[in-house]
């Protein structure tokens, strides 16, 4: 049950824009919660799975981590050849998760703390993920030149190319670390028990 239960929605969008220079750079990061109701770890958890956030048609997750990503970028011609000069992210990173909409009782709030602190640490692996995949967009882009490109369009074939590699790469991290996590014995499975077993 808990395989379908959790998952990371990712969803990146491109924009080309030209800039000046390339320059440190912070991701912006973001907690949504929605409001979830009862007096127990077991009705919290069924309200998780009646107001949870959507996924596919039918489903929904207890959390899940999404993006936004923008670049400014700003492609040079050279000679006979293009190169991006300027390539500048700005990354906005969503941790989507539940709260509960009034006050709980000693011992359920204790049991609720250790559960959403664990699926926070969980959805913020996903951060560090998208982040990482960021920088290596970033370190891949600036200064990539292809010749013969007076015009700049075949670079942008070329980094569309790449982009799709390194976002293809980064969602099979995150699906990898999903399975592991919500496998049978995994960290939220035993969080999840906790809660509902609980208090």
């Amino acid at each position: 049950m808990t395989r379908h239960f959790l998952s990371s929605a990712l969803t990146a969008f491109f924009a080309l824009a030209p800039a000046a220079a390339l320059a440190e750079w912070q991701a912006v990061e973001e907690v949504r919660p929605y409001s979830i109701s009862g007096k127990t770890g077991a009705e919290l958890y069924e309200s998780i799975g009646a107001r949870g956030p959507k996924a596919g048609v039918t489903g929904r997750v207890i959390a899940h981590t999404t993006f936004k990503l923008t670049w400014t970028r700003k492609y040079e011609p050279q000679g006979n050849a293009c190169v991006i000069v300027t390539n500048r992210p700005k990354l906005i990173i969503t941790y989507t998760l539940p709260k509960p909409a009034s006050e709980l009782p000693a011992a359920v709030d204790s049991s609720w703390q250790a559960f959403i602190s664990g699926v926070a640490a969980h959805e913020r692996v996903h951060g560090v993920t998208i982040k990482e995949m960021v920088k290596e967009i970033e370190a891949t882009s600036i200064g990539l030149t292809v010749a013969d490109d007076p015009d700049c369009k075949k670079i942008r074939v070329e980094l569309t190319r790449r982009l799709g590699e390194i976002s293809m790469r980064q969602r099979q991290r995150g699906r990898d670390f999903d399975k592991i996590e919500m496998g049978d014995g995994g960290n939220i499975q035993q969080l999840i028990l906790k809660l509902v077993n609980g208090p």
